[in-house]
């Protein structure tokens, strides 16, 4: 049996870091969404090894993809020899803020675990996602969430978001590591923002609700960034806003033709990619049976 599975990308409507873990790690307080850009995972049982094939060539074919190394901590788990053949088409932006190597491992995990007749539960498999990245928890717990700690620990969000977003990908990728440690933490703890019990009591407005801290970093360096988020609110969006660290900025509509309205009026430049995309009420991958 081979299995497709389609993994979404994710957007952070909010973000807000917390302070400095004595591990180097940051804790933060986010509410998370999954969005409808999807890559592709195929995933068939070999008879030994882990044989990885990505249509990205700059991503790496070993256990420094997250997709193998996943595959790895999963067989590890099992207890038994590692033995998949795992075929990855790209199409969520790497490097962008989107969580598409995050979204790739839980999609591993999942599909091996149904593979072999699911021996691991909803737990164990978040347990095993932690270690992997901050982000892969979220695409295991599946529906919009406001996360705490390093981004690991999940409630459900409460309230529907019916919006659409046009995302805008910029030709280069940002690092994770360096925006945090740029970060500024006494300029953002001096900002009061939105606490747990307003989002977990009130309807999600991305006029009063969108906020990421870490755009006082990655901003300040592409300041083209900035003027693409007034862009997109001169075009009809309710809110504009940086997801994760970066690059991609994303524009909230009330309707997804107005979503496509702004993407065709947006100007092209090379290696810029747009996506008119659905925020969606599971990120949870979506596992077929072939």
């Amino acid at each position: 049996m081979a299995l497709r599975i389609l993994c979404p990308a994710k957007v952070n409507l909010f973000l807000q870091v917390i302070g400095r873990r004595p591990d180097g790690y940051h804790d933060i307080f986010s509410l998370l969404w999954g969005v409808g850009i999807y890559d592709e995972l195929w995933l068939r049982p070999l008879p030994a090894g882990v044989r990885l094939s990505c249509s990205d060539p700059g991503l790496p074919n070993d256990g420094g993809n997250l997709a193998a190394a996943a595959a790895y901590r999963f067989f590890e788990a099992l207890g038994r020899p590692a033995a998949v053949e795992i075929r990855l088409e790209k199409r969520i932006p790497v490097a962008a803020g989107l969580g598409g190597g995050s979204s790739d491992a839980a999609g591993v995990l999942l599909g091996l675990n149904r593979l072999y007749a699911d021996p691991l539960g909803p737990e164990r498999l978040r347990e095993m996602g932690r270690r992997l990245g901050a982000d892969v928890p979220f695409f295991l717990f599946g529906s919009p969430a406001l996360a705490s700690g390093i981004g690991d620990e999940l409630e459900p969000y409460p309230e529907p978001a019916a919006f659409a977003a046009l995302i805008v990908t910029p030709p280069y990728g940002v690092s994770t590591r360096m925006v945090y440690q740029k970060l500024n933490l006494e300029l953002t703890k001096a900002e009061k923002r939105p606490t747990r019990a307003h989002f977990q009591n009130t309807v999600f407005s991305p006029v009063r609700d969108l906020w990421n801290d870490l755009e006082s970093v990655t901003l300040d360096r592409h300041p083209e960034l900035r003027r693409l988020k007034s862009l997109l609110l001169d075009l009809g969006a309710e809110g504009a806003l940086m997801s994760g660290s970066g690059p991609s900025v994303f524009g909230l509509f009330a309707r997804r033709e107005a979503a496509a309205s702004a993407a065709r009026a947006l100007p092209r430049k090379p290696g810029w990619r747009f996506f008119c995309v659905d925020l969606l009420p599971s990120a949870a991958p979506v596992i077929e049976e072939k």
